[in-house]
């Protein structure tokens, strides 16, 4: 058996493979953040696929935290019942669901993608005749727009920051109710906890800001409230960016993230899953394949805790050294997964030669 596929044992679940699928935003919801039968084919057909872990797209928590109006979310019990089907579908192809519990901060209130991916100011409405709304910042002076007008931006206040925890905590429970496995924290690409942790975008003067035990004080919170309500035998993931990718500036770096993420690992978390940038304009991102796994590495080895990588990972052979080789305990694969949804079957194929793996729907095709 290579790397790749052996099993990964979390507390007491039992991940097929070292394969994941990346969160990946399909913004395809009507504006009430229900998933609908694009949620449904695109998350079950990766889980026919092969992959050990099929994780949603960035979800969530509340309506205000979405990054456009057709965002996926879970701030209600109806948006729970929508994804029972989608979870127990996945668990039955062999797979482990995730859920990637998401705010956009004052990156949020944008259209979608395809539409421009400019702001939305409150009383205007995307070319679909979605609303707008007002996006909450923990510092609206310091951020730099990549496109577009500054949206209307409120200053979280001591109301805003207790009422994101509560979010959180709420949205852990309704996953853990959807049938959700893995609840994964997103404190990554320049959305709300991501800008609270980065001097950069977090100019505060209070308990939130300044010093890196304040700065990563709402993310820590965060986890709490969602390590208390998620089961003592599932593991809590959390997504980072490893650094802002802005060098020579007061910024948040991998030396930081290695820091964050021994504090996290005694807090409950399992996993850190390492990705980078999404804060600012100006970024310096390297690109190409396997450009974000020496983040992943330097976390791995500074700190007690499990690592995902992600980033330019398009072949099966790429994948199974980055586990053989201790640089990740888990692969993220995402827009190799968009390109082929039976990635995880490929590399089957590729590095074992076993057809049983392939559903026995499929097995004709490799048989």
């Amino acid at each position: 058996m290579t790397d790749l596929f052996t099993p990964l044992e979390l507390r007491d679940l039992e991940v097929p493979n070292r394969i994941a699928v990346s969160p990946m935003c399909q913004y395809s919801c009507e504006p009430d953040g229900l998933p609908t039968e694009w949620h449904r084919v695109h998350l079950g057909s990766r889980a026919v696929g092969g992959a050990g872990i099929v994780m949603t797209e960035a979800t969530a928590v509340e309506p205000r935290g979405r990054i456009t109006p057709h965002d996926l979310g879970i701030w209600s019990d109806e948006h729970a019942d929508a994804l029972e089907p989608i979870t127990a579908f996945i668990r039955e192809q062999g797979g482990v669901p995730g859920i990637q519990l998401a705010h956009a901060g004052h990156k949020a209130s944008k259209c979608r993608p395809w539409d421009g991916n400019l702001p939305i100011q409150p009383g205007e409405t995307d070319p679909d005749g979605a609303s707008g709304w007002e996006v909450l910042s923990p510092s609206p002076d310091a951020y730099p727009p990549f496109d577009g007008d500054r949206p209307a931006m409120k200053r979280a206040d001591a109301d805003d920051i207790q009422g994101v925890i509560d979010a959180y905590r709420a949205a852990a429970e309704r996953s853990l109710a959807a049938g959700f496995e893995i609840a994964e924290v997103h404190a990554a690409h320049g959305y709300l906890l991501h800008e609270f942790l980065s001097p950069v975008t977090n100019h505060r003067a209070d308990e939130y800001g300044g010093s890196f035990e304040n700065r990563t004080r709402l993310l820590r919170e965060v986890v709490d409230a969602v390590r208390d309500v998620w089961p003592e035998d599932k593991p809590v993931f959390v997504r980072i960016s490893g650094t802002d990718w802005l060098e020579g500036r007061d910024a948040w770096d991998i030396d930081q993230s290695v820091r964050l993420a021994d504090d996290l690992a005694d807090r409950g978390v399992d996993l850190i899953d390492v990705s980078s940038g999404g804060l600012h304009p100006e970024q310096d991102v390297p690109g190409g394949p396997n450009f974000q796994v020496p983040l992943a590495e330097a976390v791995r080895e500074g700190a007690d805790v499990a690592v995902g990588a992600v980033g330019g990972v398009t072949e099966p052979e790429q994948a199974d050294a980055l586990v053989r080789n201790g640089r990740a305990d888990v692969v993220l694969v995402g827009r190799e997964f968009l390109r082929d949804p039976y990635f995880g079957l490929r590399a089957s194929d590729d590095l074992e030669d076993d057809p049983t793996a392939w559903p026995e729907q499929y097995r004709r095709a490799v048989q």
